[in-house]
């Protein structure tokens, strides 16, 4: 194969999620040209299964809200290990962002006075997720897809991004191929965003859908830049686990944030022996302080209440919390017929009420499941969900440590530390989408002209590509997919280990000597198993990162989870695990957390 096809443009955005579009709008604002490539099609972008909400501290349900709590929720939220810039920027300008998404088209919920309407979701101090029903991912992706193609923006669909190009240290563009014909396609870029989204397809159960294959983690690192707390993957708490084949599907955090109660087997609420200590008098502790809850949140909604003074119900704590409580009821002997446990909204909403505010959940169980949440309980249970960890990146700018690099949402760290909050995914992506765009644009405007292209540099990957047609016999790539979601699960999943984790870094090296010898068969023209092949890559990459990453975090903290070492180590508090690549190897180094400023500090200690 050889290319034949290039295109050149000032920034080339990788990823047409909801924080490849909004850098792609922002770019083309700032007179950039811009070229945005997807996996799949425009508008089939993982963003639309962020179903709740998106978080911003609008102040409309409960006026006390602001960004100084918001940042002090998402502080904590994260462990402390989030990087403390990019939670205050995200905090005050994700009000800002919302806006901007409603003066564009976006149609939300309203209070009974017409303002954008807000619901509680974990881990949040007040009700702050603006929403479109159980569908505001959607709404977000239907309201920037429009607005990109009206701006002038270069849309290549159905084209996967395989390797980033590099010149004189600095990233120049990317190789990648057409799904439909296989032909190669070469982009020469000023500045590159990545906006790839996250590495959930290498574990056995997940909620992410196909495209979630590590690939903006595993090309940012072979390029040469840094990757950030890989240890740290969300296992979300409500998965779908019956039946088979929609088990993991994603259920809304919005349920519990409606009112809906986890019950186990016996028909125990049984949250509520788990709540951490340091929630102690923030959460309910019984079954009436949770209706009091609901009818003062139903008034407060509806502005017959000027504020709700009952705690939170603890299904509303934070996802790893709530994730490892499921997990442990399951383990002893407390699930449900599936192997999860019961969420239950019928007996807290009326049946109108759960299809005006849930209907998404209410269609996706009649199909897939045939059952009628009005009237029967929900059975769930973890899924891996999303990724903490990614590209590291700068705050204000979203710059990787990678001159020409940038990255935004799902691919880039240190927004969320050791564990995201419900809700901050979709105004990450807007805000630091936004700011990746925008530098991006300035930075491609600084030069006067496109770095060179290394011709060799595209031939070799372009050979790469090809190598899986070459071999006479080799392994199915399918098959080193299924045993790589199998060690991942087994091994680097919700509750880790030493021993776990050492037996699953072995179990990978001898998946990329299989992957190696992965084998395409027939042609280039839509060959899904070529396809795996070269996923394949990058799944083995990041899996190795998270698991040598786990291995070296000794404590448990946010999504990470060890059994050996059940306590959370102030001393693992001071630091970020940075992977890098160096002679083709992954090397691990602790870097200290950066300083945060006194006023900041203030705020998350107090309450």
């Amino acid at each position: 194969m050889s290319v034949a096809e290039t295109h050149a443009q000032d920034v080339l955005v990788i990823g047409a999620g909801g924080a490849g579009l909004r850098a792609a709008i922002e770019a083309r604002a700032e007179g950039a040209t811009v070229a945005l490539v997807c996996k799949s099609l425009l508008g089939k972008a993982h963003t639309v299964m962020a179903e709740g909400g998106v978080a911003a501290a609008l102040g409309n349900v409960e006026p006390k809200d602001n960004w100084k709590v918001h940042f002090r929720d998402t502080m904590r939220g994260g462990k402390m290990l989030n990087n403390w810039r990019m939670a205050q920027l995200h905090a005050q300008e994700a009000p800002e962002c919302v806006h901007e998404l409603e003066s564009w088209g976006a149609l939300f919920d309203r209070t009974a006075d017409g303002r954008i309407l807000q619901r509680n979701f974990g881990g949040h101090t007040y009700p702050r997720l603006a929403h479109v029903g159980d569908r505001t991912g959607l709404e977000m992706i239907r309201t920037l897809q429009d607005h990109v193609i009206h701006t002038g923006v270069k849309v290549f669909m159905e084209c996967t991004i395989y390797r980033l190009l590099t010149t004189g240290g600095r990233v120049v563009g990317a190789v990648g191929y057409w799904r439909e014909s296989g032909k190669p396609v070469l982009f020469k870029a000023k500045a590159t965003v990545l906006a790839t989204g996250g590495i959930g397809k290498a574990w056995q159960i997940t909620s992410n859908s196909w495209e979630y294959t590590g690939d903006g983690h595993a090309m940012a690192l072979e390029a040469g830049a840094d990757l950030l707390d890989m240890e740290f993957v969300q296992f979300h708490p409500t998965g779908m686990v019956w039946p088979p084949s929609v088990r993991g599907t994603l259920i809304t955090e919005g349920v519990r944030g409606e009112g809906g109660v986890l019950k186990n087997s016996k028909g125990e609420r049984f949250m509520f022996g788990y709540i951490p200590e340091m929630n102690q008098g923030e959460f309910a502790e019984n079954e009436a302080e949770t209706k009091e809850w609901l009818r003062q949140t139903e008034l407060n909604q509806a502005g017959r209440l000027a504020d709700v003074t009952a705690r939170r119900p603890p299904e509303l704590l934070t996802r790893d919390v709530v994730a490892k409580a499921i997990n442990k009821e399951v383990e002893e002997g407390r699930g449900s017929p599936h192997g999860g446990v019961f969420l239950d909204i019928f007996t807290q909403r009326t049946p109108a009420e759960i299809q005006r505010k849930l209907p998404s959940m209410y269609h996706q169980f009649k199909e897939l499941a045939e059952v009628d949440i009005t009237k029967e309980a929900m059975e769930v249970g973890p899924t891996c969900h999303y990724m903490m960890g990614g590209i590291r990146v700068e705050a204000d700018t979203a710059a990787a440590t990678l001159p020409g690099l940038y990255a935004a949402g799902e691919a880039a760290a240190g927004m969320h530390g050791a564990n995201r909050l419900g809700g901050n995914s979709l105004s990450d992506l807007l805000v630091f989408g936004r700011r990746a765009g925008r530098f991006a644009a300035r930075a491609a405007k600084e030069m006067a002209a496109a770095p060179e292209v290394d011709e060799g540099q595209v031939d070799a990957f372009v050979q790469r590509m090809e190598a899986p047609f070459q071999r006479d016999s080799g392994e199915n790539p399918f098959a080193v997919h299924k045993a790589l979601q199998e060690v991942m699960q087994k091994y680097v999943g919700i509750i880790r280990s030493r021993e776990a984790l050492q037996k699953g870094l072995g179990e990978l090296t001898k998946l990329k000597a299989r992957a190696a010898n992965a084998k395409a068969e027939g042609t280039h023209t839509f060959n899904p198993g070529w396809h795996m092949a070269l996923d394949l890559d990058s799944m083995l990459t990041v899996s190795e990162a998270c698991a040598l990453t786990a291995l070296a975090r000794e404590e448990s903290r946010g999504g990470h989870t060890r059994a050996d070492f059940p306590e959370t180590r102030p001393e693992f508090g001071k630091f970020n695990h940075v992977i890098a690549s160096a002679a083709g190897a992954m090397k691990v180094r602790r870097e200290p957390l950066p300083e945060m400023p006194a006023d900041l500090k203030a705020l998350i200690g107090g309450k």
